[in-house]
């Protein structure tokens, strides 16, 4: 059922619906799993160097969320429900445990209580491996949320009606889940970020386009030239 929904979805295989050759694919239900959770983040720690545990925890999460919640939110998008259960989803992972994909079972036309319900146990696991509060972990949910839906909003046609579709989906999921933000610039739609993904942090690491922790000035400005591309 998923192909039915990448086919009826341009570009898909950039969106995560579609497992990349030499990928490995792991049971979802792992992703709520302290411990492996926490193995995960032992191996990602860049060249075996010490990195705060928090920072970690909160890039993989960065990644694991926009894979986890693709499947469902692509289903609403094409019309065809798509499961958002851990038990109905495999993720799919490249070499260093990067999450780049998820396959996903038949679903129900509302995934508002699955959505919650995987959400929840994710979070609590990558908090506790990570040794941190769970809020900003939900922040960064709702992020992916916002951006996925937005992305396939503009391969459906429609950027619009998928932006409001993840305000009222946010909504329905609830607290601690923060409501998506959006501001146009250029003419083009953009998430305006509740999360830091953190990735700045790493040794390596650089601050996004769209980091909450730029002056909102030149988070704008930086925006503006983007929207060219689209």
């Amino acid at each position: 059922m998923q192909r039915v929904v990448a086919a009826r979805l341009p570009g898909s295989a950039a969106f995560g619906l579609v497992v990349p050759p030499g990928a490995t694919t792991v049971p979802a239900t792992l992703l709520a799993d302290p411990a492996w959770t926490a193995q995960v983040l032992e191996r990602r720690a860049p060249g075996g160097r010490a990195v705060d545990r928090r920072v970690l925890a909160t890039v993989w999460w960065y990644s694991a969320s926009s894979v986890l919640v693709t499947p469902p939110l692509a289903g609403l998008v094409a019309g065809i429900p798509l499961s958002a259960r851990l038990e109905d989803l495999t993720v799919a992972l490249l070499p260093g445990a990067v999450p780049i994909a998820a396959l996903a079972g038949a679903g129900v036309a509302d995934p508002t209580e699955d959505l919650r319900a995987s959400l929840a146990a994710v979070v609590a696991a990558v908090a506790e491996a990570g040794g941190m509060r769970e809020r900003p972990l939900w922040a960064i949910a709702t992020d992916s949320l916002a951006n996925r839906l937005l992305d396939l909003g503009r391969v459906a046609g429609d950027p619009a009606a998928a932006s409001e579709r993840a305000r009222a989906l946010a909504a329905a999921i609830g607290e601690p889940l923060p409501v998506p933000r959006y501001e146009d610039v250029g003419g083009v739609r953009f998430t305006r970020r509740a999360s830091c993904c953190l990735i700045c942090e790493l040794p390596s690491g650089s601050m996004c386009t769209s980091c909450p922790r730029r002056p909102p000035e030149e988070r704008r400005a930086l925006l503006q030239r983007l929207s060219s591309r689209f």
